[in-house]
């Protein structure tokens, strides 16, 4: 059976990735933790005797560990990652919903439509801010400590479609960075890119780049 045309589906009120299992990235596209990461991260930098900027610089889209790695490769990766979460967990009265993710994920919700959030931090980090932010906790939640290799590698999306028992071309994904986007790129998802946190000509390689999660839903959803 053919799928319909991108200019059908919007005659008939459809978003152009209807019916998709959506794969959302967490930091800057759902939840609003931008102080939190950046004091934090500059909070270790001072420690550590590194360069903020440099620190700064390379971390959007990594894991912790992925950039104590680079910017830092004489210290241990997963005990500096324990001392970042520290400085980042202090901070985590600042996190906040991005606007319209609540409405976001209930019309996803009320729609019937599966989605799930991979995400470059750990666990605990990952649900201490979809609490702060009031969001529900998605069924099937990836994070740093479920892969060998983060993003930009395609693991991390490769194992949410896997755990949502979807393909990967059934799957779409919202990311916010460019490492996000190159991840789910690699995993053979087309990628909507919301430039929230980054400027959209970092995004140009992303299937589609928006400015917010309105857009994203005029995307995902069904509309009159």
């Amino acid at each position: 059976m053919l799928e319909p045309s991108t200019d059908e589906r919007r005659e008939q009120g459809v978003g152009d990735f209807g019916g998709a299992t959506v794969l959302f990235d967490l930091d800057g596209v759902l939840v609003d933790s931008e102080t939190a990461i950046r004091e934090g991260l500059l909070a270790w930098a001072r420690e550590r005797d590194l360069d903020p900027a440099l620190v700064l610089g390379h971390s959007h889209g990594r894991t912790n560990a992925g950039l104590v790695a680079l910017v830092a490769p004489h210290l241990d990766p997963e005990t500096e990652d324990l001392v970042i979460e520290g400085h980042e967990a202090a901070r985590g009265d600042t996190v906040r919903a991005m606007p319209g993710a609540h409405d976001l994920v209930a019309a996803l919700a009320a729609d019937g439509r599966p989605w799930a959030v991979v995400t470059s931090g750990s666990r605990r980090i990952a649900t201490a801010r979809i609490a702060a932010a009031g969001l529900p906790v998605p069924g099937v939640l990836v994070t740093a400590d479920d892969v060998t290799e983060g993003k930009p590698r395609p693991e991390p999306y490769l194992l949410g479609a896997e755990r949502m028992g979807a393909e990967p071309s059934a799957c779409v994904v919202v990311e916010d960075s460019p490492g996000g986007t190159d991840a789910g790129l690699a995993a053979g998802m087309p990628v909507v890119a919301v430039a929230s946190t980054t400027a959209r000509a970092e995004l140009a390689r992303a299937t589609t780049v928006v400015d917010d999660l309105a857009d994203v839903a005029r995307l995902l959803l069904p509309h009159p």
